[in-house]
């Protein structure tokens, strides 16, 4: 499912409301969520799972192409773990 989909979907399901105040919506809670992660905070939403931020050190990496030996930058990743009520529902529990 994409953004837009998830947008249609909420407004059908809630015909009170306009599809713009729904993309407003919508739109607030991912940047709410970009921007705890981007402050290096977890993100957690009960029964779902929780958003995390991780540190990969610093590596010597490899070209594929041509073989030569390339330093590969300490990086921030984004990191989702689900939450048990998400995994029991996709194991049909």
């Amino acid at each position: 499912m994409i953004r837009s989909e998830l947008i249609q979907k909420i407004a059908d399901e809630n015909p009170h409301l306009y599809q713009r105040d729904v993309e407003k919506i919508v739109n607030t809670i991912f940047n709410e969520i970009t921007d705890a992660l981007a402050q290096g905070n977890r993100v957690e939403l009960r029964g779902f799972g929780a958003f995390s931020v991780k540190k990969r050190d610093g590596r010597i990496g490899r070209n594929p192409r041509t073989g030569e030996s390339v330093a590969v930058e300490e990086k921030h990743v984004p990191f989702f773990k689900t939450g048990k009520l998400l995994r029991d529902r996709l194991n049909g529990q």
